[in-house]
């Protein structure tokens, strides 16, 4: 029998907390991957039109949420459980590294929009008058799909990897 949860993690389960974040971000990553097969699939269909509405408030939401999981697992990192593998260390350090750049290179290509921005009807960007920062969009244009989707891969690695050594 497991001893009873806790909220940090030991050195026989993740605790509470790294279970809440893992996945409250799978569902979120979730959403964001449904947003852009709708935006892929069906184009301007009222569904489209919503789904991609929510895309980078919840990328923010995501970003921020990476933040927080990768300073509480920095936080727990003695006490939490060993990696089955080294291939399973470079597949969660390779999966952290994603879900960090690919928001934050979104970010910067919003940003160099020049357009403002306020996720939740928080400003974050304030938009700027004159012409547009062309690295900065070029960087997220030709990046933050790329990355994306190499997340996705790394995602289904994971999931695979997790039903495999279940």
């Amino acid at each position: 029998m497991q001893a009873p949860a806790t909220f940090c993690d030991s050195q026989s389960r993740y605790g509470l907390v790294s279970r809440f974040l893992h996945w409250v971000m799978a569902v979120l990553l979730a959403w964001q991957f449904t947003s852009v097969g709708a935006r892929v699939l069906a184009k301007d269909s009222p569904f489209d039109q919503f789904m991609w509405a929510t895309h980078k408030p919840m990328g923010v939401l995501l970003l921020t949420l990476i933040v927080l999981r990768i300073l509480w697992a920095v936080f727990n990192l003695s006490k939490r459980p060993a990696p089955v593998s080294a291939a399973a260390s470079i597949g969660h350090k390779l999966m952290y590294l994603l879900m960090f750049a690919v928001p934050v290179i979104g970010l910067i290509r919003q940003y160099g929009s020049g357009k403002p921005f306020e996720p939740f009807g928080m400003p974050l960007m304030a938009g700027f008058e004159g012409e547009r920062i062309q690295w900065m969009v070029d960087l997220g244009g030709n990046f933050h799909g790329l990355l994306g989707m190499l997340l996705l891969l790394s995602i289904i690695g994971h999931i695979v990897a997790a039903l495999w050594h279940a």
